[in-house]
């Protein structure tokens, strides 16, 4: 989409043109931040963000996506025509757009990886509350084994995932290098809490397909985790290229 968006000088002015997707919040937001491209040659460096107040004559914001999960984040397509925004609202530095949305990438890769995290403890809690009241065959599910080792492996998994999170967002902390880390922390914990999410919704059987149980709700918003913020197939590539480096 970046290179369908450009952007060029009128005298003490950008204007803007072009579309984009999947724009969090946009509905709500009180500026809208747009990566578009600056240098038609193209490259590393013919991107550039600017900031964009929503009034702005020739922006148009469509109604929200009608997304699987995730309902209370509201995702919208952005449309410019001719948005017209002073030189001073070019955000950083011109051409550095993509630098800077990759810089942005790793930190949010971490959030990604936290929020993650947080489903997926929410749905174990849900299952383990779930166990130990159900009954059958004349047992509660949490004395069957078959249920012990699911959640003990959801526990295990939601531990080991904490960590990695834990430990990018420390390095974040210290200044120092954090991409492989944020990869590996996004990668493992998405995919984690999708897995977690899905033992959660065996363990309540029927029950769990219903929206009477909150279940069912968390494996659908965890769906997104392994796409937002880069699929989990950029994640490998991203911690490749880094450890390729190293």
């Amino acid at each position: 989409m970046e290179s369908k968006t450009t952007a060029h000088r009128d005298g003490n002015e950008w204007v803007l043109n072009g579309s984009k997707m999947w724009t969090t919040n946009a509905g709500v937001a009180g500026v809208i931040v747009v990566l578009a491209r600056t240098d038609p040659r193209g490259g590393s460096h013919s991107l550039s963000e600017f900031i964009v107040p929503k009034d702005t004559p020739g922006l148009h914001v469509d109604p929200p996506e009608k997304k699987m999960g995730l309902h209370g984040c509201w995702s919208h397509a952005v449309s410019l025509e001719d948005v017209r925004v002073p030189l001073d609202n070019l955000l950083g530095e011109e051409g550095r757009g993509i630098h800077q949305a990759l810089h942005v990438l790793d930190g949010g890769r971490i959030g990604i990886g936290a929020l993650s995290v947080g489903l997926a403890q929410g749905a174990y809690e849900a299952a383990l509350s779930y166990a130990r009241e159900r009954m059958t065959f004349g047992k509660k599910l949490i004395e069957h084994q078959a249920i012990q080792f699911k959640l003990a492996d959801m526990a295990t998994k939601i531990h080991l995932a904490r960590l990695g999170v834990l430990h990018a967002a420390w390095l974040k902390e210290q200044g120092r290098p954090y991409t492989k880390e944020a990869g590996m922390a996004k990668l493992f914990a998405t995919e984690m809490a999708e897995w977690v999410a899905y033992q959660a919704i065996q363990i309540h059987g029927g029950y769990g397909y219903s929206r009477e149980y909150p279940v069912e709700r968390i494996y659908r918003d965890a769906r997104l985790m392994t796409i937002g913020e880069g699929t989990s197939e950029i994640q490998r590539l991203v911690i490749a290229r880094q450890i390729a480096r190293e």
